[in-house]
């Protein structure tokens, strides 16, 4: 094996380059940064395919009525009838819902669908009642869902009075709309 030795020139030559090398990588990494920090400066790329009344239609009101429908007795001349699901899987269900309803809340707050502070309000109160149910449907505990359903519904029915368009008919519509909406279904009252 032969030792290979190195003038001064050479000595001093290979170092510095190494370092002006690691340099440069380390001032074009900084410079092209793409990480999560450069990420969470530009807004995120939010894009609403649907409207609030199919929001409503499509996502809310169905979650809803599972909450609504696993809540409760019904009384009547025939006898009474507990609605609160009584297998794991009816407790599923109810679970699935509550976390639709939870995120639903979400989904009104995002850029462009918000209709102002009272909105906002009625979206974290939708999300906070849907955090009572998922808790209430973990614990497979009728009494809290019943609570939970009840939050929901005072949350459900504040925002309707405020926000609720009617249509001809009385009843909110699925695709049309109103002439007093704007472009993400609000009322321009």
């Amino acid at each position: 094996m032969t030792r290979q030795t190195l003038n001064s020139t050479e000595k001093i030559f290979m170092p510095s380059n190494y370092c002006l090398a690691v340099a440069l990588c380390a001032l074009l990494a900084a410079c092209g940064e793409t990480g999560p920090s450069a990420a969470t400066s530009a807004e995120p790329p939010y894009q609403s395919i649907i409207n609030i009344h199919q929001t409503m239609a499509w996502i809310l009101d169905p979650a809803a009525e599972v909450i609504w429908d696993s809540a409760g007795t019904i009384i009547t001349a025939q006898g009474h009838q507990e609605l609160a699901p009584t297998t794991d899987e009816g407790w599923t269900e109810v679970l699935h819902a509550a976390a639709i309803l939870t995120e639903a809340g979400n989904l009104l707050m995002m850029p462009g669908r918000a209709a102002g502070d009272d909105w906002i309000e009625y979206a974290q109160g939708l999300t906070a009642a849907g955090q009572l149910a998922i808790k209430a449907a973990q614990d497979q505990d009728d009494e809290a869902l019943f609570e939970a359903g009840g939050r929901l519904y005072q949350v459900c029915r504040a925002c309707h009075d405020q926000y609720w368009i009617k249509d001809e008919g009385g009843d909110q519509g699925d695709d049309d709309h109103d002439e007093n909406e704007n472009d993400q279904g609000h009322s321009t009252r």
